[in-house]
Formats: structure tokens, sequence, C-alpha cells
């Protein structure tokens, strides 16, 4: 079977269904058609040219990214930039372009839940509550099967984020037996790690008080980056799909975009 736009997106929905997205937030087609079939769908963190282009090489109707490619209404489209120039260069060539955002994020196996699966964490729960969604809500927070050195897992990380730099705060030598996890930007959350008596908190975006705040708590943290703790763990979501397509009886293939690096570097 050949699935359209909407059998993805159907598909999509019972695992991260919109309700859970933030307000603030547009997860969902972005361009394109309901009704186009899908024979290929390329994966991106971000709806770039470069990545519809790279969709387009590949042959694929469709361009699946985690950050949508439009945020507010849009009052021009100017095809110089941003997001315009996407727009008008996928409706000429076809490609439909679909996100999940923050609904993925807090889904019961999404983003989070698939970073703590890559820890290693045991007895899982989520970090902060949202209403009426057994399983979802933002962030994780789990036990390691035996305490670990902080700079153990510090290379760890680096080794499951592919990245040879992380920002840390904590002593090397402290141990560390509970971890919470938020992918993105959570730096905010620093308190609410503590008060669930993590040792460590992961995440990304974390900025000079968040630091300071973690310091004054007594809790390790480490910056994984906005980019690699959400690719990381998006890439494991694609590959998932495979096996979900052909649940299905979908003649779909996935192709995920490898050449996709984060804009922010150290020099």
């Amino acid at each position: 079977m050949i699935p359209r736009v909407k059998d993805f997106m159907d598909l999509l929905e019972e695992m991260a269904p919109i309700q859970l997205a933030e307000p603030w937030d547009n997860p969902g087609l972005q361009v394109g058609s309901y009704s186009q079939e899908i024979r290929k769908i390329f994966v991106a963190l971000d709806a770039t040219l470069k990545a519809l282009r790279s969709a387009c090489r590949q042959d694929a109707q469709l361009l699946f990214t985690h950050h949508p490619l439009i945020f507010k209404p849009l009052s021009r489209l100017d095809v110089a930039v941003h997001p315009a120039n996407v727009v008008f260069e996928a409706i000429k060539s076809g490609i439909s372009i679909v996100a999940a955002h923050t609904n993925l994020d807090v889904a019961k196996e999404g983003i989070n839940h698939i970073l703590a699966d890559l820890l290693g964490l045991q007895n899982v729960e989520v970090l902060q509550e949202i209403g009426g969604n057994e399983g979802a809500g933002l962030g994780r927070v789990g036990d390691l099967p035996e305490p670990k050195e902080l700079s153990i897992i510090v290379k760890k990380l680096r080794r499951i984020l592919g990245v040879e730099r992380l920002k840390v705060v904590g002593k090397e030598d402290m141990r560390i037996g509970r971890i919470a996890v938020v992918g993105g930007s959570g730096g905010a959350l620093v308190s609410l790690a503590c008060e669930k008596k993590a040792d460590l908190f992961i995440t990304g975006d974390v900025g000079y008080h968040h630091a300071l705040e973690a310091e004054s708590l007594g809790i390790a943290l480490i910056d994984g980056g906005h980019f690699h703790t959400e690719k990381t763990a998006f890439l494991v979501f694609a590959d998932r799909l495979k096996g979900m397509f052909n649940a299905q009886g979908w003649e779909v293939s996935v192709e995920v975009d490898r050449d996709e690096v984060d804009p922010m570097y150290y020099s």
C-alpha cells in the first residue's frame, strides 16, 4: 500500500497527538497536500533549503522535520529569505513538509523518552506532568543501574551525541545515580530536576544563571546542546518509523539527513 500525507499524519497523531503541543507551537502540515502519495520520506531536524534540496535529490515526496518551518502567520512571501524560500521551492518541487515538535517531545515514546533509553535509565518517569495524558509530559527522570562518576557519564554522553565537547557544572568525581533529561531547551527546569532527586540534569541551551542555580542546588548539569540532544533522538525516532510503516503494510522508505550540522560551533 502506498500511503498519503494524511495517512502519515494520522499515524503521527496516534503517537504524538497535536493537542500535546505547546500553545505557541505549530506542528503538522507546513506545506503541501494531505492527498499526496508518499513513497519516500526524508528526515531532518530543520526544514532548511539545504534539507529540502537533499530531499529532492533523494526523490522524496515528504520532508519530515522536528522543528516547524512556520511558527507565526506570514504577512508576505519574499522568496529570497527563510521561510518563504523553502515554501516556494517545496511547492515547485512537489514536496510536502510535515513537522512533529513539542507534541513529539512530550509524547509517551517521544524525544525525551528516547534520550532516557539512550542513557540506559531505569524506573523512568515523567519530569513535568501534563494533565490528562498518561505517560506524556516534559522531560524524563530515572535511575542508572549503578551510580557512576560524573566524568564517566560525560564521556558516554559525548559518544551518544557525537560531540567532542560539553559544558558541565559539577565536580568530575561526583557520584551520579539519578538523571533528569530534557531534549532541546530545558534550563528553566533545573530546580524541578533537583526536586525529583536527580543528581544530574542533561539538557540544552543552558544559560549562565541556570548554571549558577544548579551549582547552588548541588546538582550536576550538562549542556548537550539544543541541536545534538534533539537530533540524536529524532534520528532514532525516524529509524523506528520504518518498523511502524512495515506494520501498516506501507511501501515507504525512510532516508535521514546525515549531513545536517549544528549552526553553532566552537571556534
